[in-house]
């Protein structure tokens, strides 16, 4: 007996049902705090183009802000984040949040958009149910958050951007703090200890680009990897590049990561390409991202003369789980 296509997708390494459930009853306690009013705001419906129109740069957005909360509901709103995100992908968000008033400390009140520690948004994609198939975001300055829930089983957590300005903080009561160190420090390990012939193959700028190449694009595609494959890595490069993807992966809550870490390894950890722009050394303008079949990292350290971060991880095929929703649509109209 065959099993249907649904089924089939069921069995994939997403199959994360449990750590779904919490983050079901962390989205339906945050909607049912809410007043008429307010949840007008959060809620919208999980066929709204509003779910894939995503962005990590001050602007207008939709969703209830943390201004907007009470304080009670402001706890629930960081519930939720906290079921999406592992206890370090959770610290990094709220630190980079608070950032924000560095600079507004630094950079003045007169701005269209002010730098705001709860100028961040909060939007539920559907409705949050157990079985259900629903969404939802966290979002403002230097942070998105995404997750999609598909009939109560498969999860993507993708696109996940995390950003920094600045990177490191050199005045004031925080200054060493350096939110995503680590992923500076690891991509800048792994490109230094490189052979020549194996720098002139994953240098494939040699200025970095401005920002991310995928940028808010709600499909990333740069066509076919370009670099070094890690197939010719050796086993200390690897281990660094292990490290590496491990650092972004692992931004979600660990059955998450855990299943995309083993989709990535079942697609061909030696089909991974490394690419590298710009210098190599501490405080030279520089971009780096592992693009692999399924899934693209970007990392951009150039504004701010490279002090300003944006590091995003991307599926390629199931971005606000498109391909999760493809194949359960298929198995709907072939049973």
């Amino acid at each position: 007996m065959k099993l249907s296509l649904f089924a089939c997708v069921l069995t994939c390494l997403r199959l994360v049902a449990g750590p779904i459930d919490e983050m079901a009853g962390a989205a339906q306690n945050f909607l049912a705090a809410l007043n008429d009013e307010q949840r007008g705001k959060a809620a919208f419906a999980f066929t709204s183009d509003e779910r894939e129109n995503w962005h990590f740069v001050p602007r207008e957005r939709k969703g209830i802000t943390l201004k907007e909360l009470t304080s009670a509901q402001h706890h629930l709103a960081f519930s939720l984040l906290a079921s999406g995100l592992s206890h370090r992908g959770y610290l990094k968000a709220t630190t980079i949040m608070s950032l924000e008033q560095i600079l507004q400390d630094s950079e003045g009140p007169n701005r269209r958009f002010p730098r705001d520690p709860e100028l961040y948004h909060v939007s539920i994609f559907g409705s949050p149910d157990v079985q259900g198939t629903w969404g939802w975001r966290f979002e403002g300055h230097h942070l998105s958050v995404n997750f999609t829930v598909v009939k109560g089983q498969l999860v993507s957590g993708s696109p996940s951007f995390f950003g920094t300005n600045p990177a490191e903080v050199r005045t004031g009561s925080r200054a060493g703090l350096r939110v995503l160190a680590a992923e500076e420090d690891l991509g800048r390990q792994l490109v230094k200890s490189l052979t020549e012939a194996q720098l002139r193959d994953a240098l494939v700028e040699t200025k970095a680009p401005d920002d991310v190449l995928t940028g808010n694009a709600r499909v990333a595609d740069l066509g076919e990897p370009k670099g070094l494959p890690l197939s010719r890595l050796n086993a200390a490069q690897n281990a660094v590049a292990k490290q590496l993807l491990n650092e972004y992966a692992t931004r979600l809550r660990g059955e998450f990561a855990a299943a995309d870490l083993k989709e990535i390894q079942a697609a061909g950890w030696k089909k991974i390409v490394f690419a590298w722009a710009g210098g190599t050394e501490k405080g030279d303008r520089h971009y780096y991202r592992l693009h692999g079949p399924t899934f693209l990292l970007e990392y951009d350290n150039t504004q701010n003369d490279a002090n300003h971060v944006h590091a995003v991880w991307r599926e390629l095929k199931g971005d606000f789980a498109r391909d999760l929703l493809g194949d359960h649509l298929k198995a709907a109209h072939t049973k």
